[in-house]
């Protein structure tokens, strides 16, 4: 009888995932930093993922093959997903438990959705349950607390799937044909990701799909074939100390990329998805290999004992890290706002903390002993001595509490974060100002450029004082507004400050889509005398799209360009970029919302982004204030040109 070796240990691969969750956590925890595309390390687990459980479950088939099990029994299903949730659920079910609680004292936006999460958790399908909700991995104005364990949910599908396909795919004669199949199968996810970004499609659905995400893992599948018999007998070349240095140099060389890679600024095109996904892909597929080279020495130079310890604990890791970080940051920054060094430096703490502790107390026992060994394990500390049950009792009740909380948490959950019921009543407010207007007969037209009234002469005779200019109070039918959601969640403050004002207001508008909106309004001739234009919000902006705003609003009309305030790291930039121009430009003057904004952020939502009522009442006043400025500021010229042109007269009539 042939006997099967027990499943060696690949060297590096402790190392590698070390690498992988670094990426991961350091681009989560400090996006300012240099690690633009640091999420390729969850590319790197997928990959780590395909190639080890292929190979594990090649040798049981060996094995089985071996001891003459017939080949329809040779892959024990049972046992190996019962091996998969000893693995997986005891520190995934701690995670919910603890971070559930502690969102339940956080509150507010942070828990919208929060059911939904903890669901797609449990089940494994989180990814399929975000693209179902319409929920997006790139935003960050409301960022979910369990979103990384998206891909969680990718692997987990793949240890459902993979070993009912595995003996179908093993009828397959040569091991070469399977590997090649498996590059096949990844060369079409990558494909579908493709096709999904280039056509405009989610972007979101393109990366959480498991169907399209699964290259990576595909691509470890192949290398498993590839090596299954190669690593049990190498050929003579490969033990020659050349071959093993050079494998060992590749393997350097690979992590050396893996990090300059993640090192690079992202697109949203195919370029990234999947163009570096895959390269990320490639690059593993190399370290893994120098790692399971015969006799190379890089696979024990990357397990150096630190990235070892930290490669054993990165599922704890990558659990804790993002929950912790959203949580912190949803209690003393809000939801959405960049993250602070100091914070970011917490959440590392805390995550480590929390990943060492559920390694040694939580992870580790059931691994050891199974359910029902821990549940026997538990109950002969029940019977112990009064410190043994002390602990038992006491991690029981900790535990039933957390869970409690969480459930009460998923319970209280707001339907939608406080942002979205700004930007839904503003929407509401104009529908009814609308709906008001018509019904009063009053159409919707734009009113025609008024005629001031003249301010008053100077006084002819020599001596009588003089009197000051009389602007005229602008009206909100003299006043089209275009905005983004900021101003559309003010609708209902500016409705009420400026009676009649015309609004053209959408979610996600930017700068960029200005002038083909003012276009089409002023080919409706729905451009009045006051523009006002709220586009900073989402995005930089650029002289040229200032430019062409300005050139359709015209020399007849008055330009408000309403700053931004939001925490995000292009504001700045964009209120530079805004005073600048109306610095250069006549007739083009700036709203100071920022500086509103700022000095009042309790109105707004938990975002920090979007008006509230009294927000948007702030907004309306903001508006109105440098609208009205405009009037006083032209009334004040035309009182200073009439007193010179008075002057004159009297100078003529005089003689002087």
């Amino acid at each position: 009888m042939t006997t099967i070796a027990p499943r060696p240990r690949y060297a590096g691969l402790d190392g590698l995932r070390a690498v992988a969750v670094a990426l991961v956590v350091l681009y989560h925890l400090f996006p300012a930093w240099w690690l633009r595309q640091g999420f390729i390390g969850v590319d790197v687990f997928f990959v780590i993922s395909g190639f080890l459980i292929t190979s594990l479950l090649l040798r049981e088939s060996a094995r089985a093959a071996a001891a003459g099990v017939p080949r329809a029994h040779r892959i024990d299903l049972l046992d190996f997903w019962r091996r998969r949730a000893r693995r997986l659920l005891p520190a995934l079910v701690t995670l919910i438990a603890v971070c559930g609680l502690w969102a339940w004292f956080v509150g507010g936006d942070v828990l919208v959705g929060l059911g939904r999460q903890v669901l797609g958790a449990l089940t494994f399908s989180y990814n399929w349950a975000s693209v179902a909700a319409g929920a997006g991995y790139f935003e960050a104005a409301t960022p979910e607390v369990f979103r990384n364990l998206w891909s969680l949910a990718v692997e987990e599908q793949f240890y459902v799937l993979w070993p009912l396909l595995l003996p179908l795919v093993l009828l397959v004669p040569s091991v070469w044909a399977r590997a090649v199949l498996a590059l096949a199968a990844a060369g079409a996810s990558a494909a579908w990701m493709a096709a999904i970004v280039a056509g405009g499609g989610d972007l979101t659905r393109a990366y959480f799909g498991t169907d399209t995400h699964a290259f990576g893992i595909l691509l470890g599948v192949a290398l498993a074939f590839a090596l299954q018999s190669t690593l049990e007998s190498p050929a003579r070349w490969m033990l020659h100390p050349l071959a093993r240095s050079i494998s060992s140099l590749g393997g350097f060389a690979a992590v050396a990329a893996l990090v300059l890679l993640a090192s690079l600024v992202p697109t949203d095109g195919t370029q990234t998805f999947p163009g570096v996904l895959l390269a990320a892909s490639a690059l593993t597929l190399g370290a893994i290999l120098a790692g399971a080279w015969p006799g190379s020495w890089f696979g024990r130079a990357i397990d150096v004992s630190p990235l070892r310890w930290v490669g054993a604990r990165s599922y704890g890791i990558y659990l804790w890290h993002w929950p912790v970080v959203i949580l912190l940051m949803a209690a003393f920054e809000g939801p959405g706002a960049p993250i602070p060094p100091a914070v970011g430096a917490a959440a590392l703490a805390i995550t480590l903390g929390a990943a060492t502790l559920s390694y040694r107390f939580v992870e580790q026992p059931v691994r050891r002993l199974g359910f029902r060994g821990s549940a026997k394990l538990w109950a002969r500390r029940m019977h112990g001595t009064p410190r043994m049950r002390f602990v038992a009792v006491t991690s029981v009740t900790a535990f039933a509490l957390a869970a409690c909380a969480t459930t009460g948490a998923i319970a209280a959950a707001p339907r939608e974060t406080s942002a979205e019921s700004a930007v839904e009543a503003g929407a509401r407010a104009l529908e009814r100002s609308r709906a008001a207007e018509i019904s009063s007969g009053v159409a919707p037209t734009p009113t025609p450029k008024p005629t001031y009234p003249a301010p008053p002469r100077a006084p002819a005779e020599a001596g009588e004082p003089s009197l000051a200019p009389q602007p005229a109070t602008v009206t909100g039918d003299q006043i089209t507004a275009v905005g983004d959601s900021v101003m559309l969640a003010s609708a209902g403050g500016l409705v009420e400050r400026l009676p009649g004002i015309h609004v053209d207001a959408a979610v996600s508008r930017s700068m960029y889509a200005g002038p083909g909106i003012l276009e089409s309004l002023s080919n409706a001739e729905q451009l009045r005398p006051y523009v006002v234009v709220a586009l900073g919000t989402n995005g930089p902006v650029n002289a040229d799209a200032l430019t062409r705003v300005a050139d359709i609003v015209g020399p007849d009309r008055s330009l408000i360009l309403v700053n931004a305030f939001a925490p995000r790291d292009w504001i700045e930039g964009v209120n530079a970029d805004l005073a600048a121009f109306a610095a250069s430009r006549p007739g083009v003057v700036v709203a100071d919302w920022s500086g509103v904004a700022g000095a009042h952020t309790d109105t707004l939502a938990g975002d920090h982004i979007h008006p509230g009522s009294a927000g948007g009442r702030l907004f309306a006043d903001t508006v109105a204030s440098a609208v009205q400025s405009v009037e006083d500021a032209r009334a004040q010229a035309e009182f200073e040109r009439s007193q010179q042109r008075s002057a004159l007269v009297t100078r003529l009539l005089t003689g002087s």
